[in-house]
């Protein structure tokens, strides 16, 4: 394992900076709402911000003070965020993101679960926390062909048990990481002793089995019917989109920020008011910087090359203990429990009044507290 430091020249920062203030606006018409994909009025004022006011030198200061790391694992050289609990009884915990996200969802649930007793918290719960990039985001190397998640969770528990030496660990995961996270659970049990998940992305091969189960899921095509657009073009037509976002931060950031309105809960504040614009922006320029939009979309074809969303093919479930957290703006309604206890042991199952798709930005107080009351439970 190699450390890392984020270091990207002022020429290259100016370079992204005047792609953005050189874009005309006056192209594209004045559609000021969500009904055609990205409000343009949005989109222009989270612009206006990053090349008047956002400033990259600081932000990445702020990135650097983690403990980066990279290591080579079989044919990938893996970047993660290797942070050590301030217990000498810490528990190690891999948290996986997602698409559009990066390791940069994880900072405001760093502190707390690493150093509890700083943020008032009993510190008989803490964690090492390791946080890799996926492969073919950011930091992280791509694969010469898409992998899935399925895949990319065996190079997880290498990560965890051959290069950081735990005999055992935990996962937890919203949005692929969930994926992978579930795949850790089902078939890497030796080593990943319990999951916890803020999705739920596999599905079981029979199907829904009652009249419950049944509405669920036509409730669930009907929600997903204006969301398949970006995921059939990722899953099978990656590369014609790369063209297209390549060498331009504009649409990388149309296309982003699209997903962070649609999927988050914005009933009482606006996009801004939850996120900020500086984790918007930086969340952007880290893919955009990396050149990495291309590769980061390839998990989705290479889910659908692995078999898509089934897990019980062989008619197994994840035997390991699950915690559920259900928040009620995620971009895939869970089913009812009946249906995800067929497939996980489920030993705690907490649904929340507000939060979406980007549980550890969005809610992170409440995300904390399951995490570790998931922990009170399987100790």
């Amino acid at each position: 394992m190699n450390k890392y430091d984020i270091n990207y020249s002022e020429e290259i920062i100016s370079d992204i900076i005047e792609k953005v203030a050189k874009f005309n606006w006056d192209k594209l018409p004045d559609f000021n709402n969500w009904d055609l994909g990205i409000n343009k009025e949005v989109l222009r004022d989270i612009c206006s911000y990053w090349v008047s006011k956002y400033n990259w030198k600081k932000e990445q200061e702020k990135l650097n003070s983690l403990n980066h790391f990279t290591t080579d694992i079989n044919d990938l050289n893996i970047h993660y965020v290797y942070e050590k609990g301030k217990s000498s009884n810490a528990i190690p915990l891999l948290i996986s993101h997602g698409w559009p996200g990066s390791f940069l969802e994880f900072n405001k649930i760093i502190g707390p679960l690493t150093n509890p007793k700083e943020y008032g918290l009993d510190d008989s719960i803490c964690f090492d926390l390791v946080m890799p990039s996926i492969p073919g985001f950011v930091f992280s190397s791509a694969p010469k062909y898409p992998y899935g998640p399925r895949k990319i969770a065996s190079y997880y528990d290498k990560l965890m048990t051959q290069i950081l030496n735990y005999e055992s660990y935990y996962a937890q995961g919203g949005d692929w990481g969930g994926a992978i996270s579930t795949w850790l659970g089902y078939e890497h049990y030796k080593n990943c002793k319990g999951i916890h998940l803020n999705i739920m992305i596999v599905r079981d091969r029979n199907g829904p089995q009652d009249e419950g189960e049944k509405a669920w899921q036509k409730r669930f095509k009907n929600e997903q019917s204006l969301e398949e657009g970006y995921r059939t073009m990722q899953a099978t037509k990656p590369q014609t989109l790369a063209f297209a976002m390549t060498d331009n931060p504009i649409g990388v950031a149309a296309w982003i920020l699209e997903k962070f309105h649609g999927w988050s809960d914005l009933r009482k504040k606006s996009l801004i008011e939850v996120y900020g614009y500086d984790d918007l922006i930086t969340n952007l320029m880290l893919y955009i910087l990396t050149n990495s939009f291309n590769t980061a979309s390839w998990i989705y074809f290479g889910r659908r090359e692995e078999g898509g969303r089934v897990i019980n093919f062989d008619g197994g479930k994840v035997e390991v203990p699950t915690a559920c957290a259900l928040y009620p703006k995620e971009l895939l309604s869970w089913p009812p429990k009946s249906y995800v206890d067929r497939l996980f042991n489920v030993v705690q199952w907490n649904e929340f009044e507000s939060g979406g798709h980007f549980a550890a930005l969005e809610e992170p107080d409440t995300l904390i507290k399951d995490i570790r009351n998931f922990f009170k439970v399987i100790k």
